[in-house]
């Protein structure tokens, strides 16, 4: 699999912080991948990097094999970001945000496509409403739109279904989805772990400017052997289990078991100790628990 996007060695400084350190990740062509880490863990940066707006220290970056910096041009045509902020022009309705969008990259008579667009995204009613009228929600919409129009081949999107309800979300991710099946390479950042896990073939996670993890999503789960066992009792756990026991905020109880069979031997010391069970509910880990795990190790 070639690849959409390289990064090779890319160090950026902001005054005495360390923004990104030496990272090394490929993108393959087609792929749905996500860049995941805490706040300041440097993915907008490295965003705006490979976005052109801002310029690496050291090491390069490419896109669809294009330098980002020594054949800019070529870069970001290839190349549409959906920026966390919500930036607009209070004077322009959304048709025509999107018709001067299309400007931007010499692209004449996308009427049918920017129609498409904005139906995909529910924006057809809004068409000729000005840009201040809309809501947070329909602005991101506008947004997504606006990094679409002219068909890059390589999607960002940074916290796309930050703030926004349910019904846009999921119109949103069922677009992406068909341009992704349609071979865009999707690059994601989201604090949506579910959504990342649900959606992201690979995943790289950033802190402090640095790739702590990368792998596929399945692979990245599977390091994580603990089963989660949550109890609800009548009355106190046995000491034995009391010590292993985490208290969550319902007032459950969670053990951490490294197999299945370890099931039963919790069920029989509760069995001697005479504690009823009220609830329990065995669940494997997932992308959010691996995420702890690897925040918390990599100090």
């Amino acid at each position: 699999m070639s690849a959409a996007i390289e990064v090779r060695q890319v160090s950026k400084r902001f005054g005495s912080v360390q923004a990104l350190e030496r990272v090394d990740l490929e993108v393959g062509k087609g792929e749905f991948f996500g860049l995941l880490g805490p706040n300041g863990a440097g993915k907008t940066t490295l965003i705006n990097i490979l976005a052109g707006l801002t310029r690496a220290d050291s090491g390069s970056a490419r896109v669809m094999g294009f330098d980002v910096a020594s054949d800019y041009r070529a870069a970001r045509r290839a190349l549409g970001v959906v920026p966390q902020e919500l930036v607009f022009d209070p004077f322009f309705t959304v048709r025509e945000t999107l018709a001067i969008q299309s400007g931007y990259f010499g692209i004449r008579n996308n009427g049918p496509w920017i129609d498409e667009v904005m139906a995909n995204l529910d924006l057809t009613s809004k068409a000729d409403a000005n840009m201040r009228s809309l809501s947070g929600g329909m602005k991101r919409r506008v947004l997504v739109a606006q990094a679409l129009v002219h068909k890059p081949p390589v999607i960002v999107l940074d916290e796309p279904t930050a703030g926004v309800d349910v019904e846009l979300r999921q119109a949103l991710w069922l677009f992406i989805r068909r341009l992704n099946e349609a071979g865009h390479t999707i690059v994601l950042t989201t604090h949506y772990l579910e959504e990342a896990e649900s959606l992201c073939q690979r995943i790289a996670m950033l802190k402090l400017g640095r790739v702590v993890a990368l792998d596929t999503t399945v692979n990245l789960v599977r390091r994580l052997h603990n089963l989660r066992l949550r109890l609800r009792t009548s009355q106190p756990l046995p000491a034995a289990l009391a010590e292993r026991a985490q208290l969550i905020a319902d007032g459950s109880r969670v053990l951490a078991l490294r197999e299945y069979g370890e099931v039963e031997s919790v069920l029989a010391r509760l069995r001697e100790a005479k504690c009823h069970i009220e609830e329990m509910e065995l669940a494997q880990p997932d992308l959010e628990d691996v995420f702890l795990e690897t925040m918390n190790r990599e100090r």
